[in-house]
């Protein structure tokens, strides 16, 4: 079978390219422009100087990481309405920074934090596919830049992040598995699939459905494997920008 052609020339097994622009957000704690293709977020980080009042109620000791996720009205072709005219949190925005919130607190360690609270930001500016994924690789690099920040303060004594995660989409469309979809592919996609990992090689969490459609185990291996390439691209990436050489 020939191999697909993408809007955009890409072969299959490439992402789009990458971009972090560091301190994009000069009042946050930490922050980044991540920019795949022309999918672009900005992800920042404030520190409340105090732990939830959950935690304190139920005296859970350490701290806390949550996330918000929101697309700008002019992110999208049609523009979208912000949730606050709306008067509540649509769905989609719900489930994804829940997402978000629940990946990063899989590599941190909520008792180095102490009793403080780190709010994570995503703000999509232009959508072209993969924001949640985008959100989740950039949310990594602002954490650490926040976290950096918060140690040169000698706020904290140790370093809470465990690893680093990224995230990538995946899929087949017209029959051929592809990774990071653009929003092209990604509405003609049989199946979509989200893959969340951190830098050694372990799954936080993998979203993946048949858009009414069915997918093999072979199709699966497949979408797995190039979800593990294109994360190690993503890795390279995110070490490059917090190394100075990007």
């Amino acid at each position: 079978m020939p191999s697909a052609v993408r809007p955009d020339r890409r072969a299959p097994d490439a992402i789009r390219r990458i971009r972090f622009r560091k301190h994009f957000a000069p009042g946050a704690a930490g922050s980044v422009l991540v920019e795949a293709g022309k999918t672009r977020v900005i992800c920042a980080i404030s520190v409340e100087e105090a732990a939830p009042r959950w935690m304190r109620e139920q005296k859970v000791s350490g701290g806390w990481l949550t996330a918000e996720y929101s697309m700008l009205p002019y992110s999208t072709e049609d523009r979208k309405p912000r949730d606050i005219a709306k008067g509540r949190l649509d769905g989609r925005s719900q489930e994804i920074q829940r997402l978000i919130g629940r990946s990063l607190r899989a590599v941190v360690d909520l008792e180095k934090l102490g009793a403080r609270t780190l709010w994570v930001d995503c703000d999509v500016l232009q959508a072209d596919g993969g924001t949640r994924t985008a959100a989740i690789t950039g949310a990594c690099v602002a954490l650490d830049l926040a976290v950096r920040k918060l140690r040169k303060a000698k706020l904290l004594a140790e370093n809470p992040i465990q690893e680093r995660i990224a995230a990538v989409s995946v899929g087949i469309v017209g029959g051929h598995a592809l990774l990071d979809l653009c929003y092209a592919e990604d509405k003609e996609a049989s199946v979509d699939m989200n893959v969340v990992m951190t830098a050694s090689g372990r799954f936080i969490e993998v979203q993946g459905a048949g858009e009414e459609a069915t997918f093999s185990q072979e199709e699966l291996m497949a979408m797995l494997a190039l979800a593990r390439k294109g994360l190690a691209d993503l890795f390279a990436a995110q070490r490059a920008a917090l190394d100075g050489r990007a």
